[in-house]
């Protein structure tokens, strides 16, 4: 910002000139004698304080523009980031939409509903996100962060959540037919009402799950689960759950199983 200040009157030429003791400076100095009496006339214009206030007010005009208008740049920014999952949707691979989730989980958008079937979305952070009736079916989401996340009634079928952290999470009449969640984290999830038929468990930590009222669990892979609350592996092996370590072995099984429906 250019101060306001009062200036004094310069020198005239020729007193200038009897100070000036360096006869090859002369040129410089006299262009800077110039400058001093332009910057004096131009001192006393009251249009250029004018326009210094100007412009003053016109940054601060932005700057309330700015902020005024910081809804709609939201708004914006969610439609964007719907637009490319929306545009992506039934597609394989990532499309951006990795990105674009987090950014709506982060402003607090609900996911509800939204479509993200065979999907690649593997390390994605979706903890605490409102998923219900959501699919992920077919999605690739191993090794993600599920935390508390709410996916009542949601399409899982043939997802993949392998080694994903799923502790606390809301599974309530959701379908897990076929899902892997071997080596993932369920300490805590709520599993009632799941139809968890084919689901491969081996390794899951299944500490304090909801397991009661699960809607089915025929051919379940439970090998190796840790953790498991009291009387879940007697009633899963009731209810038609096998223990097998052998990839191949469970898969003739199903086939098997397949073949004979």
């Amino acid at each position: 910002m250019i101060l306001k200040t009062e200036r004094k009157r310069p020198d005239s030429w020729a007193e200038f000139r009897a100070r000036s003791k360096s006869g090859w400076l002369l040129a410089f100095l006299a262009l800077d004698w110039g400058g001093e009496w332009i910057a004096y006339w131009l001192s006393g214009w009251a249009l250029l304080e004018v326009l210094e206030y100007l412009q003053t007010l016109s940054l601060l005009l932005v700057v309330v523009l700015y902020f005024t208008d910081a809804g709609n740049r939201l708004k914006q920014k969610h439609y964007q980031a719907w637009q490319v999952i929306n545009t992506a949707q039934g597609k394989g691979g990532n499309g951006g939409r990795i990105d674009a989730l987090e950014e709506l989980l982060e402003d607090g958008v609900s996911l509800t509903g939204v479509g993200l079937e065979d999907a690649y979305l593997a390390g994605v952070d979706l903890h605490g996100a409102e998923l219900t009736r959501s699919s992920f079916h077919g999605a690739d989401v191993r090794t993600s962060d599920f935390r508390r996340a709410n996916l009542t009634g949601a399409d899982l079928l043939w997802s993949n959540f392998r080694h994903s952290n799923l502790s606390n999470c809301q599974f309530q009449d959701a379908d897990l037919t076929n899902a892997d969640l071997n080596s993932a984290n369920l300490a805590e999830a709520d599993l009632s009402g799941a139809d968890c038929s084919k689901v491969d468990f081996r390794r899951a930590n299944l500490l304090g799950i909801k397991w009661q009222k699960i809607k089915a669990i025929k051919l379940a892979n439970v090998f190796g689960v840790v953790n498991p609350p009291p009387g879940f592996l007697d009633w899963a092996k009731s209810a038609g759950a096998v223990a097998i370590e052998s990839d191949k072995e469970w898969k003739d099984l199903l086939d098997k199983a397949e073949n004979t429906n």
